[in-house]
């Protein structure tokens, strides 16, 4: 997903949860930096995953393992595009199970992901929440 954006302002916006809450989960325990062990919560849901950091690149890489439901690797990747912005690609690996369990988790993974590129192309750049994680999967009372 290009994000026209800096390279720096994306990083900031993933590994800095003051950003990241406007259009991802909606609690940290702390900032991404090198070997944290933080939680992320997303409180609409009443669930959560402890995040281990492996690696950080300022403004080029970011990689993580996280708990949620079993244990898998994040890996962030940013690449500058021109000067118009970056571009961003998340590669998540590691699932487990069957055929069928591994291509549902790879489908939930690709669309979860997209929802986050995009709350985040739509904050970064026009300073709009979409709550479109929120939204996935509202209560069933209205």
């Amino acid at each position: 997903m290009l994000i026209r954006r800096s390279a720096r302002e994306v990083y900031e916006a993933i590994v800095d949860p003051a950003i990241t809450t406007l259009f991802w989960f909606t609690k940290s325990s702390g900032r991404l930096e090198a070997d944290a062990n933080i939680r992320w919560d997303w409180e609409m849901y009443g669930v959560g995953t402890d995040v281990r950091v492996l690696e950080l690149e300022p403004e080029k890489r970011i990689v993580f393992e996280w708990s949620a439901p079993a244990a898998t690797r994040v890996e962030w990747t940013l690449t500058p595009h021109g000067d118009i912005g970056a571009y961003v690609e998340v590669v998540e690996s590691g699932f487990h199970g069957d055929g069928d369990a591994l291509v549902h988790q790879a489908l939930d993974s690709t669309g979860g992901f997209t929802m986050v590129l995009c709350a985040m192309k739509a904050w970064l750049e026009h300073g709009i929440v979409l709550h479109v994680v929120a939204d996935k999967a509202p209560p069933q009372d209205g």
